[in-house]
């Protein structure tokens, strides 16, 4: 029982480490990572605080050394994905009654935890199973995630905290209930900061999580699984469960105790989960309409103005396309630069590119690491030979590709004649960058080609010397992202800083490490105490 007004530590961003040469973390992060190189996981799945294996298991292999394996992880049935919804409706009972300061140390524990003892480890299953750098691997996995804990926490007792007035006599209070359901998170392999936020926020709201990790994420999967149960969150609250995608989906979706989704991923996986979960609405199998909450494509922009310095633009797309392989929601993937610029532009770019390191995670040197697996190799690869023979595209630097040993694609710069060619619209999700030049009058234009050419809105850059200028694109780019920068790359969103998230056909833009996004996760309930009820029916303007 609460016998005081709790004040939370307040939440500051997680210091992110520099793994410089001769550093303690460095060398404590490289030796972890060899030492679980060398090693086989065996991985179950999680029900009721249970680690059940069924035999029917899937290997895991680095992307950038395909032919090791590293361990396994075990496939669900059908009846497990049953049991797991069992299992969070009998946690509910207790959890969403958890006094809130009760969950606060939880996910507070859960983030020093990460902070602290599992940091080296939550880094080198990042590199090995995701082929991240140490410094995306640090920035993601450990400093996102440790933030996503703390701020959550902050942004909770601010949401507590907003009440209503009260009149006379009257005590007006304003009740943040769990969800009368489990809520289903589906999270993606290039973050895993995302993987453990998605079921941990509506957790943290007193809700009862599946989670379904993506297979190629599902290294470091376990390792967010130890530091909840390190951290005291009770058996059942978040179940993670792994084997077929389309069964998970349909046994919990169809359950009447669906109450809402979590979801980063595709656009067109997000439209076919709205579909089901309309027609089951229709239906009626649902105790009450599911909250539905998706991040999902993105194919974000950079526009450069003519008054903007050339190596400021090519230096925000050397790491704004190329940083994690392009593998991020937000990563620079278009861009459009004007005709005087361009020389200077491509001439910085190109020398950049051309001084990418790459390789295998555990060599500190390399920028550049593996794809993910061997559909997104195929896919890029496909791409780049296109343009090798388009008359509208051309390739600038890169366009090589390698998946003998790891799925290696080089960072690749495409120039094109044609604002709408393939690589302008589609998106690719890999280290491809394609750019289109035009006229420095233009540029109002180019503008209006910019917000129509896609149909995401999710991160987009502009560059410009010039406050009229920006003044102008801020207000005609008003729509084509949820994220905007000016003069600065596309990507890198810090949580209690820039909340994430997109609208159009990039998602619901709910803004994950936010109040916004908690909000999701409550269903208020109004109270209203009389202190002194009235006794007769007649009002004054009856007399």
């Amino acid at each position: 029982m609460a016998s005081g007004f709790y004040q939370v530590p307040k939440a500051v961003n997680e210091p992110v480490k520099s793994y410089a040469p001769g550093s303690p973390e460095r060398d404590e992060l490289l030796s972890t990572y060899k030492k679980m190189y060398k090693e086989q996981v065996d991985i179950p799945f999680y029900i009721d605080g249970r680690e059940i294996r069924t035999g029917n298991t899937v290997s895991i292999h680095p992307p950038h050394d395909h032919k090791h394996t590293v361990g396994q992880f075990h496939m669900a049935e059908r009846h497990h994905i049953e049991e797991a919804v069992e299992s969070a409706m009998e946690a509910r009972k207790k959890w969403a009654k958890t006094p809130w300061q009760d969950r606060a140390a939880i996910f507070l524990k859960a983030a020093d935890l990460l902070a602290g003892p599992f940091r080296a480890r939550m880094n080198a299953a990042t590199m090995i199973g995701q082929s991240k750098n140490v410094f995306q691997a640090e920035i993601d996995a450990a400093c996102e995630l440790i933030d996503f804990f703390r701020f959550n926490v902050q942004f909770m007792t601010e949401i507590y905290s907003n009440q209503p007035e009260s009149a006379p006599g009257i005590w007006n209070r304003m009740q943040y209930r769990a969800l009368e359901g489990f809520v289903y998170a589906i999270t993606p392999f290039n973050f895993t900061s995302i993987a453990g936020n998605l079921p941990a926020a509506p957790a943290l709201m007193g809700n009862v999580a599946i989670w379904k990790p993506a297979r190629t994420q599902i290294y470091s999967a376990q390792v967010i699984m130890d530091i909840f149960k390190e951290a005291g969150l009770p058996d059942g609250v978040i179940n993670m469960v792994t084997g077929n995608s389309a069964m998970i989906t349909e046994v919990l979706l169809d359950s009447k105790h669906f109450t809402g989704i979590h979801f980063t991923g595709s656009t067109g996986v997000f439209n076919s989960f709205w579909e089901q979960i309309g027609r089951n609405v229709n239906q009626g199998k649902y105790i009450s309409y599911p909250r539905i909450v998706g991040e999902t494509g993105g194919k974000d922009f950079v526009w450069m103005h003519p008054s903007a310095d050339a190596k400021h633009v090519s230096t925000a797309l050397s790491r704004g396309a190329f940083e994690y392989q392009g593998q991020k929601c937000s990563a620079a993937s278009r861009a459009y630069i004007p005709e005087s610029k361009w020389n200077d532009v491509k001439t910085f770019l190109v020398e950049d590119v051309k001084s990418f390191k790459m390789g295998s995670p555990d060599d500190t040197s390399n920028f550049i690491n593996a794809v993910i697996d061997n559909r997104a190799f195929d896919k890029l690869s496909s791409y780049i030979e296109q343009a090798k023979s388009s008359p509208d595209a051309e390739i600038l630097v890169g366009g090589g590709y390698d998946n003998s040993k790891g799925y290696f694609i080089e960072p690749t710069v495409i120039l094109t004649t044609n604002p709408k060619y393939d690589t302008m619209c589609t998106e690719l999700f890999g280290p491809v960058l394609t750019i289109y030049v035009y006229e420095d009058a233009n540029w109002k234009d180019t503008l209006e080609l910019v917000d129509q050419t896609s149909e995401y809105a999710l991160t987009g850059a502009i560059f410009s010397n010039d406050r009229y200028v920006i003044d102008y694109a801020t207000n005609v780019l008003e729509n084509a992202a949820g994220n905007f920068y000016i003069n600065d790359k596309p990507t890198g969103a810090v949580v209690g800083q820039q909340p994430f998230g997109g609208a159009r056909g990039s998602g619901t833009n709910d803004k994950a490490g936010s109040v916004w996004n908690l909000l999701r996760w409550t269903s208020n309930r109004t109270i209203k105490e009389n202190f002194v009820s009235p006794t007769d029916y007649r009002y004054p303007f009856l007399g």
